[in-house]
């Protein structure tokens, strides 16, 4: 009898099951002329080449040509009978696929024995099994070539062990784990996968007792003398997740981590997810849901900057103001890596008004526009003698030169505009610390206030997540990394213009005596 379900009732669960059946029986046509002799070799044949053999059985969900990281994880897996990895792969990255198509192949051939399918409920266990059950069960090429795999009387939704003697078993965390042997076979394939929630990441009680499962229950029911594999999916759903508490511990031998977008800005999987897709998908959630869902960087939120102060921004005309710019060295508009940074600043009372901003991941071109367009911007708003200042360290200084100034220059020339550029060569120290040194106080203070008028901008909604969200272990900083910037040389200059008045004081009052 098949297992109840906690959030859908046997018979939706049945249908689900059923509809699994039918597309691997559909799927899997197979040649009824074809002899004895011809089957062995072909057979031989694809489990030689894992690749084609899961084209082969997995018709339906082989649908587009797999990845380089696909192939290299297979490879990585297949050829270390002793093992221990985490995938964190991406949605949309086919990480529970393939595990699937792995975890079979293994077992038809013989080199597993006994399978535990782990996740963070019986009830999910349970459906995270059900395509497995459903292949041995109705995939016409596996009977045909590997005999029929249904054995009555050990064939149930939650555990079942196919004639060919392997045995795979759903398990949900804090069960016992105790009488998972097959035989004499303890577990020698564990996958995990889905076993981290939100809400239990928010918790570090929680999470800590999850791990000590894991560590003290689960990984335990292992033959020491035989080899294992160990295999977790999953993203990094929070810093407080396990799998990036495991990933970074040296427990693992590796911790995969793949983005839907690679490091320079593409598709991580061409074959199956286009670029133009990949835009509109990104572009339907918000920044945060983008980084936590397809970049593997979670936005758990920040405790230095908890609620940013929202108001209307003075004229320009009655402020000191500037412009500052962050540029990344990537000269790529879509990328993984750091975001490029723009921002109009102003001063005025002692506060600092974030007028405008550009936070983004662009092209060297892309970046350079931007520009022109937020000094357009602000002297159209009326700021008098505006100066743009760049960030040029020494680590950026080769790009700023070849590579900036050219673009600057000709774009300059196209915009029959003169941009005022100062190089802003400060040496900088730590960015966590830098930032916090300085804004934090001014934020405390309510002296750091975001335009009002532009709430809704795209750009300045990333620039009020990244700040929120702004923490050591947050890899996207770069927002307040400019508006750091912009404020440190906005108060060098009220620091100097400030002195020049009591000098020029100073003077008058020696004369009159």
């Amino acid at each position: 009898m098949a297992k109840r379900i906690g959030i859908a009732n046997d018979r939706e669960y049945l249908e689900l099951f059923r509809q699994y059946c039918d597309n691997f029986k559909n799927s899997t046509p197979i040649n009824t002329q074809e002899t004895s002799a011809q089957r062995l070799r072909r057979v031989a044949m694809l489990e030689a080449n894992p690749e084609e053999w899961f084209k082969y059985y997995f018709p339906n969900y082989c649908s587009s040509e797999p990845a380089k990281f696909h192939k290299t994880a297979t490879k990585r897996l297949l050829s270390h009978p002793e093992w221990f990895e985490i995938r964190a792969w991406s949605r949309e990255l086919a990480k529970t696929a393939r595990a699937m198509m792995e975890s079979c192949y293994l077992a038809l051939t013989g080199k597993n024995r006994n399978f535990l399918v782990v996740s963070n409920s019986h009830d999910n266990a349970v459906l995270l099994l059900a395509p497995f059950k459903a292949f041995f069960e109705s995939n016409q090429r596996v009977t045909q070539d590997y005999g029929a795999q249904m054995n009555i009387g050990s064939w149930t939704a939650d555990k079942f062990v196919c004639k060919n003697g392997c045995s795979f078993r759903a398990l949900g965390w804090g069960e016992s784990p105790r009488g998972t042997r097959n035989a004499e076979k303890r577990p020698d394939f564990i996958l995990i996968d889905d076993f981290d929630t939100d809400e239990e990441c928010r918790n570090e009680d929680i999470m800590k007792k999850k791990i000590a499962w894991m560590e003290q229950a689960l990984i335990p029911t292992r033959s020491i003398s035989n080899p294992t594999r160990i295999l977790i999916n999953g993203n990094i759903i929070s810093d407080n997740c396990m799998v990036k508490i495991i990933g970074e511990s040296d427990i693992c031998d590796k911790f995969d981590i793949i983005n839907i977008r690679d490091k320079n800005g593409k598709s991580s999987w061409p074959e199956k997810n286009s670029e133009e897709d990949i835009d509109r998908v990104l572009s339907t959630i918000s920044y945060a849901s983008a980084q936590k869902e397809y970049f593997n960087n979670p936005m758990d939120g920040g405790t230095v900057f908890k609620e940013l102060k929202e108001g209307k921004i003075p004229s320009l005309r009655q402020c000191m103001s500037i412009i500052y710019a962050d540029p990344a060295t990537s000269n790529k508009d879509r990328t993984s890596g750091s975001y490029k940074a723009i921002g109009c600043i102003l001063y005025k009372d002692r506060t600092f008004y974030i007028a405008r901003a550009k936070v983004d991941t662009m092209s060297t071109t892309h970046f350079v526009e931007a520009l022109y367009d937020m000094y357009d911007w602000a002297r159209y708003h009326g700021a008098e003698n505006i100066q743009v200042h760049i960030e040029n360290n020494s680590l950026q200084d080769p790009f700023y030169e070849q590579a900036m100034l050219p673009v600057i220059y000709e774009v300059g020339k196209a915009r029959n505009v003169f941009l005022p550029i100062i190089p802003d060569t400060r040496k900088k120290g730590e960015k966590y610390t830098r930032i916090e040194g300085l804004l934090e106080p001014i934020h405390r203070a309510g002296f750091l206030v975001f335009n009002e008028a532009e709430h809704d901008d795209p750009d300045m909604k990333t620039l009020r997540t990244q700040f929120i969200n702004f923490s050591p272990k947050q890899k996207r900083i770069d927002g307040p990394d400019m508006v750091e910037g912009g404020v440190y040389i906005l108060k060098q200059r009220v620091a100097t213009e400030a002195s020049q008045g009591i000098i020029q004081i100073k003077r008058q009052n020696s004369k009159k005596i």
